[in-house]
């Protein structure tokens, strides 16, 4: 901050965005229990979590975890949000450096295609559903397991080799919930823009018309 940066830390739960703002963070990012990636482990979805953090963080703050259409940003800004973050949703865009296989996977699932990995460990993770992610969770159900039973199904270098050369079994595929409400692949700016015109779309028009 000393150097003009603005700083925008992402949080799962209220009490770390609390302290993340009196620590002197510009900007949060709330991440909804439905997200890609570490949740957290309160398990707290966004249509609690991002009001509930509104209640009580005075500084911008951007929803995350579950979005990826108009509605999602119209729900946001309606919680109380001043826009989104999106993650699994711009990995199947034209633009994405990722292998075209992992892009089709992500549309080809539905909403319920993600396991969740490590809670054994307290440190949760939201992973798309594969033969991995399953392997994993098998091993991990084992009461004697430890980490270092599923570390080479796991290893960043194995997720990388998966996103590279699309062979969806070589490492972890990381994907949220949202996954249940993509059915393209289209490029960047015809995402952002469609998002943006379908959310005024249905502030303007569909909610409109519960005031008349």
């Amino acid at each position: 901050k000393a150097h003009g940066i603005i700083v925008l830390h992402k949080c799962t739960a209220v009490r770390h965005a609390v302290s993340a703002v009196k620590m002197g963070a510009d900007i949060i990012s709330i991440d909804g229990f439905e997200c890609a990636g570490h949740p957290g482990e309160d398990d707290v979805p966004g249509l609690v979590l991002i009001p509930a953090a509104a209640d009580q963080v005075k500084v911008p703050m951007l929803a995350s975890g579950g979005f990826g259409d108009g509605r999602g940003l119209a729900a946001a800004l309606a919680l109380g949000a001043e826009g989104i973050n999106m993650g699994t949703r711009f990995c199947a865009t034209v633009e994405a450096p990722i292998h075209q296989n992992i892009k089709q996977l992500i549309v080809d699932n539905d909403e319920r295609a993600t396991n969740l990995i490590f809670r054994k460990f307290h440190n949760t993770g939201r992973v798309a559903k594969t033969s991995v992610s399953d392997e994993v969770i098998e091993i991990s159900a084992r009461p004697d397991s430890e980490f270092k039973d599923i570390q080479p199904l796991v290893s960043g270098a194995k997720g990388r080799e998966a996103l590279e050369t699309g062979n969806i079994g070589a490492g972890l595929v990381w994907a949220g919930q949202i996954q249940g409400l993509i059915h393209d692949i289209p490029t960047c700016k015809d995402l952002i823009e469609g998002i943006v015109s379908d959310a005024e779309a249905i502030i303007s028009q569909r909610l409109k018309g519960f005031m008349a």
